[in-house]
């Protein structure tokens, strides 16, 4: 149940009306059940002082493209009522018209535009109001009997609105049906949502939590666990068993989602969404529309439900399945854009952004993981909805049209506008073999600093967890995870990538970069020491690199691998006979893949630097002193050394090989494949020939 958020000591700390105003709507979205992710909208009117220093009536109202959940006082947008009041007696007014004119009275030019449904709040006489989507609200609205209900519940003390688009007509009805109830403390729209007011902020919240849960304790008493979506026809997998198939399917549907533009998934089993997925009606109730307007831009207005029979033993079958219904769905869409298209639109990727798999779960997809999590968190919430409509009557949505003329809407459009740019990496996953390390941590900033998600996968699990946080911690959550990897031991590179499919639906990029090095005189060099340097640079290599392959032939979309080889790859180092032999390995191995792999957009290249001492176990180790004893030097001249030996005359770091990465796994190097890129500074002895 919805309970109360405001924090009488939090909100004092509030010292004017814009900052009250922020808290209460930070509070309003912290709870996904009160306000949909990216919806709702919230007021404030008072008095501030305009720049010629006259007192001046003013509402701020939440701004364009912000969540309610994250705001900052800079997202609100502040108009001069003044200016706003006498639009209540027009007749009407166009979207664009309307626009226009709240540019014209705002009293900061960069203010951001303000919320489609500005007019609601303004034409409203209460200082505070409150616009938002709860569960218990929309199931109301959202049931064939709604209207009927609500007088159960809350008797003469709401006024109903049908269903149209926002903009200024809504806002005046809204207006018009609260003035002429004298009694009226609540706004249901049909289809749509809830609006509640107060005097105070406090007071505007309060009334909010009230209304809701008023609302909720009618839907829980009717509500009855054996019925449920029509009681239970699939009963969920095992947890490692449902996770084992989506990881294993999950390729397969970024593959068949993916088309121009590549997608980034995401898996759900929570217990509501397996109650939904295991439903007798579910696949039914699933069709019948979104649960509120504001879900279509990210959940599009109906979800794939795959239809197919648990069987933890008919996972290739569920493969062929999914294809299939994939691209049923995407001519289906695009029917759908053909008959209620207008002049410009421009269709959107016709690919589903919600997939649910009885049994198994829900599998979001987005440009990026955080986009596939919004897209899985709204339709948990018309989950929510469907939930309490059917316990009420029967869940009825938004007509084919009115569904289409929300998510191809200029103003619902104009706040996709105000993402940022996609850059190189965006939509790529990217996994990086030694990613605790020098060159693999460099990397990966490297890549997530243009967009890619990124698996960091090292047997030093702490030092790559410990990656991973500082790149959330700057790019945002969930854009690194770490997995503990063995490189030579088959399940363990089995499983890391199963845990990237499970996590982000597939790979894109591979950097085989987990080494190491040993140093000897070739009569001393043991069986020992060839074995261990075969076993992890070379045997490992083909591992990671293998099993990359053969995900990427799942995905159907191409990738780019990229070997971190040596200088020795090309040159017979004095004293690391192992060693070299194995860097040479590695490069003749990425040579032999790029060979098989053209036919399937699977580009192998190697790059060969030299001496990366910054960061590196290995230097750190024997290594160091090995090679020092090698030239006849001191471990400490090691760096010298070897940056006078090149002509460039210059030390190589880690960043200078995540840059050759960079340009391998980029659209720079797209007809490039088989490649060796030298990145040592120039040693002559090792120039490729």
């Amino acid at each position: 149940m919805v309970q109360s958020l405001w924090n009488s000591s939090e909100a004092s700390k509030q010292e004017n009306a814009l900052d009250q105003l922020v808290y209460r709507s930070n509070i309003i979205g912290a709870d996904r059940r009160v306000c949909n992710w990216g919806g709702g909208n919230t007021s404030a009117k008072t008095i501030v002082k305009d720049f010629r220093g006259r007192d001046v009536e003013v509402m701020y109202v939440k701004g364009s493209g912000s969540d309610l959940a994250s705001m900052k006082a800079g997202n609100f947008t502040g108009l001069r009522m003044d200016d706003i009041r006498p639009l209540f007696e027009k007749d009407e007014m166009p979207d664009e018209e309307m626009v226009a004119y709240l540019v014209n009275c705002m009293i900061d030019v960069k203010h951001p535009r303000a919320s489609i449904e500005t007019l609601l709040h303004a034409f409203l006489p209460f200082k505070h109001v409150d616009h938002t989507h709860p569960d218990s609200i929309i199931s109301l609205c959202c049931a064939d009997n709604g209207k009927e209900l609500a007088k159960e519940i809350f008797g003469d003390r709401f006024v109903w609105v049908p269903y149209i688009r926002p903009g200024f007509k809504l806002s005046k009805m809204i207006a018009e049906g609260v003035l002429a109830n004298p009694n009226a403390e609540l706004v249901l729209m049909e289809k749509h949502g809830l609006v509640t007011w107060g005097e105070t902020s406090e007071e505007a919240y309060a009334q909010t939590i009230k209304i809701i849960s008023e609302a909720e304790a009618f839907i829980e008493a009717r509500v009855n666990a054996a019925t449920l979506f029509g009681g239970v026809k699939h009963e969920a997998l095992p947890a490692d068993v449902r996770r084992s198939i989506a990881s294993q399917v999950m390729p397969t549907i970024r593959g068949a989602v993916s088309d121009a533009k590549k997608m980034i998934l995401s898996f759900d089993d929570a217990d509501d969404v397996l109650a939904f997925v295991g439903g007798e009606r579910s696949p039914k109730l699933s069709q019948v529309g979104a649960a509120c307007p504001d879900h279509l831009v990210h959940t599009k207005v109906v979800p794939l439900f795959i239809d197919w029979t648990p069987n933890a033993d008919d996972v290739e079958g569920l493969k062929q399945v999914l294809k299939d219904s994939v691209a049923a769905y995407k001519e289906q869409y695009k029917a759908y854009f053909e008959r209620n298209k207008n002049e410009g639109d421009v269709m959107f990727e016709p690919a589903p952004r919600v997939i649910l798999i009885p049994g198994v779960g829900m599998i979001n997809t987005g440009k990026s993981w955080a986009m596939s999590q919004v897209s899985g968190a709204l339709y948990h919430r018309a989950i929510a909805v469907m939930r309490g409509a059917t316990a009420l009557g029967e869940f009825v949505s938004l007509s084919e049209n009115e569904s289409y003329n929300v998510e191809y809407w200029p103003l619902e459009l104009y706040k996709l506008t105000l993402a940022p740019a996609e850059a190189e990496f965006s939509r790529k996953v990217a996994f990086i073999t030694g990613g605790a390390g020098g060159i693999g941590s460099e990397t990966a900033r490297r890549l997530v600093s243009e967009g890619a998600h990124v698996v960091l996968a090292d047997l030093n699990l702490e030092g790559a967890e410990k990656v991973a946080a500082e790149i959330n911690a700057r790019f945002g959550d969930s854009r690194a995870i770490a997995v503990k990897m063995d490189v030579t031991n088959e399940e363990a590179v089995q499983a890391a990538y199963a845990a990237t499919a499970l996590a982000y639906g597939g790979v894109d990029i591979i950097v085989n970069n987990a080494g190491l090095a040993t140093s000897s005189p070739f009569e001393e060099t043991s069986l020992k020491e060839w074995n261990l340097n075969m076993n992890v640079l070379g045997t490992g290599y083909f591992l990671v690199a293998r099993e990359a392959f053969k995900l990427m032939k799942a995905q159907a979309v191409g990738g780019s691998m990229v070997f971190i080889g040596s200088k020795n790859s090309v040159y017979a180092g004095k004293n690391a006979t192992a060693y070299s032999a194995a860097k040479a390995l590695e490069a003749h191995l990425a040579r032999c893949i790029a060979a098989e792999g053209g036919e399937h957009g699977i580009r192998v290249n190697t790059i060969l630097p030299d001496a990366i001492l910054q960061g590196s176990a290995i230097w750190n180790g024997s290594w160091r002193n090995e090679r020092a004893a090698a030239y006849g030097i001191e471990p400490d001249q090691l760096e010298e050394y070897y940056r006078k030996r090149t002509t460039l005359l210059v030390n190589i770091y880690p960043r200078d090989i995540a840059e050759g990465v960079a340009f391998f796994a980029s659209s720079k190097a797209e007809k490039t494949t088989g490649c060796m890129l030298t990145i040592d500074g120039g040693v002559p002895a090792a120039f490729t020939r």
